[in-house]
């Protein structure tokens, strides 16, 4: 399973502005239900680190260094590294993927083999997670 970045890759669902607009509404509802004066001022400066944090922790660097993926490439080198990535794939057996999900060469459809095959060109392992692909 590869996952490789480009260095413009941004890790975030939202912008650091708008996480930090939405920080600042639940503050000022946490604030106002208990019957307080939300202020803005004082809570800038909370607002503005958070804004930081966020922007620091989106860039591709900040995730590589932590190993949520297999590193950043030169966009001009992604055919070259997808072509690897591809014949590794290929070429390696893939140990764990069931019978419920493909039927593969040794692996049997009727689940003789663990799920345990090869991987035929144009066939990727399906990762339960939020149903990406990931090869």
């Amino acid at each position: 399973r590869f996952v490789f970045t480009w260095p413009n890759h941004r890790i975030a669902v939202m912008g650091p502005k708008q996480l930090a607009g939405v920080l600042t509404i639940v503050a000022r509802s946490k604030t106002e239900s208990q019957g307080k004066e939300f202020d803005e001022e004082a809570f800038a400066p909370i607002r503005q680190s958070f804004e930081d944090t966020v922007e620091s922790q989106s860039t591709a660097l900040f995730a590589t260094g932590r190993l949520w993926d297999d590193g950043i490439i030169d966009p001009r080198d992604t055919r070259a590294v997808l072509s690897l990535a591809l014949s590794a794939c290929h070429s390696a057996p893939v140990v764990g993927v069931g019978a419920q999900n493909y039927a593969q060469p040794g692996g049997g459809a009727n689940g003789e083999g663990q799920g345990v095959g090869t991987v035929g060109a144009g066939v990727f392992a399906r990762s339960g997670n939020f149903g990406t692909w990931r090869m």
